[in-house]
């Protein structure tokens, strides 16, 4: 297994970079010329050699990686290795993130951005594996001479840095943290969403070295190598809003497939096919006021509760549901019901779990009305 290490990936004599062929060039091109031509580019080396202990499984991995991967969509060479190392990051995957480490410096990647790269990981998989992955890309610049330690990157002091996070987090994902732990025990959970504004948006997202759009774009690719399904699609909608391209997210998570498999990739796949980001003027916005049996009243909000459950998971157009009872009355209901647009809303009414509930409480509603409502203030987070 350490031969098979070090044939393939411990190729690090830098060569001068080849310009990634544009996307016209490379479809005239077979995926063996592709895989080849990429990578000599990356390593130094020569590809589909033949040689090892298991020659067959690099020569298939080879030509997928270097050879149709690298070729999907419109990433150039030095972003594909910077979500590359993200991605080893993360899996710990040590002995390939130091040939992709070096990889990432002959394409063009300076050793500050592929530092930047590696530490914001830290937030989502801890400091233990991230100074792992620092060990290795510290021992790759030691290896080309490139002298340590690098210049420092922080532009936040301890006085200014919760202010300059929260200036950079609110316009992307406002208080949803905040308001998501409110009721952790002990007010707790307050502390938590200060460490994420002051952390991870004050002193990681402020740093020098990579762009926001940039470092997004690598967070992005993080959550799908750890499955973080509940975080993607509020990602997906904070990339779009710092112009990353549904299209350009896709192309990166295929560049994850590889070395993460295809089921994360899939999943994150999903998220980006499905989500979108709603114009404001469109959103249809309702009031639905039931009339309930009140001897049917705890069977009736079961049903609720799950098709409610059920559509804040998993229809990206649904905005917002949410269901009150009069406290005099509890079988008066009253539902909020805000959705992308009128699209989304036909959508969500032809989804197995709204025909459950519309139908599994069907004689128990003695009365409905639906009020379509015009929003005074329209896109108005409700926090």
């Amino acid at each position: 297994m350490k031969k098979l290490i070090t044939a393939f990936l411990l190729m690090t004599l830098a060569v001068p970079v080849m310009a990634q062929k544009n996307k016209k060039e490379t479809e005239e091109m077979n995926r063996v010329e592709v895989c080849k031509q990429n990578f000599t580019a990356l390593f130094g080396g020569e590809a589909l050699t033949g040689q090892g202990t298991d020659p067959e499984f690099m020569d298939i991995l080879q030509k997928l990686i270097f050879g149709e991967v690298f070729a999907v969509g419109d990433l150039d060479l030095k972003t594909r290795e910077l979500i590359t190392c993200t991605t080893l990051t993360v899996m710990q995957t040590l002995p390939q993130l130091k040939a992709h480490a070096a990889a990432a410096l002959n394409v063009g990647v300076t050793p500050i951005e592929l530092r930047e790269a590696i530490y914001q990981c830290a937030p989502f998989i801890g400091f233990p594996k991230t100074l792992n992955a620092i060990a290795v890309m510290n021992e790759v610049f030691a290896g080309k001479g490139i002298p340590l330690p690098l210049e420092p990157q922080a532009t936040v002091t301890e006085e200014n840095r919760a202010g300059k996070g929260m200036a950079m987090q609110q316009p992307l994902y406002g208080d949803e943290i905040r308001a998501r732990f409110a009721g952790v025990p002990g007010g707790m959970g307050g502390d938590v969403a200060r460490f994420l504004t002051e952390y991870y948006f004050g002193e990681i997202c402020t740093r020098g070295g990579l762009d926001l759009k940039t470092r997004e774009l690598l967070v992005y690719c993080v959550l799908t190598t750890i499955e973080a399904d509940s975080q993607l699609r509020s990602h997906t909608l904070g990339n779009i809003k710092l112009g990353n391209s549904r299209e350009t997210l896709a192309a990166a998570v295929i560049q994850c497939l590889p070395y993460i498999g295809f089921p994360p990739a899939l999943k994150a796949l999903t998220v980006i096919k499905s989500t979108v980001q709603p114009a404001p003027e469109n959103n249809k916005v309702r009031l639905s006021k039931i009339t309930v049996d009140p001897a049917r009243l705890d069977e009736y909000n079961a049903y609720l509760k799950e098709e409610i459950e059920a559509s804040m998971r998993l229809e990206p157009g649904v905005l917002t549901l949410y269901a009150v009872a009069e406290k005099e009355r509890p079988n008066e209901v009253t539902i909020l019901e805000i959705y992308a647009d009128e699209a989304a809303y036909q959508s969500h009414v032809k989804t197995p779990h709204f025909l459950k509930y519309k139908q599994g409480t069907l004689d128990m509603v003695q009365t409905l009305e639906l009020i379509d409502t015009t929003p005074l203030i329209p896109g108005l987070k409700i926090k």
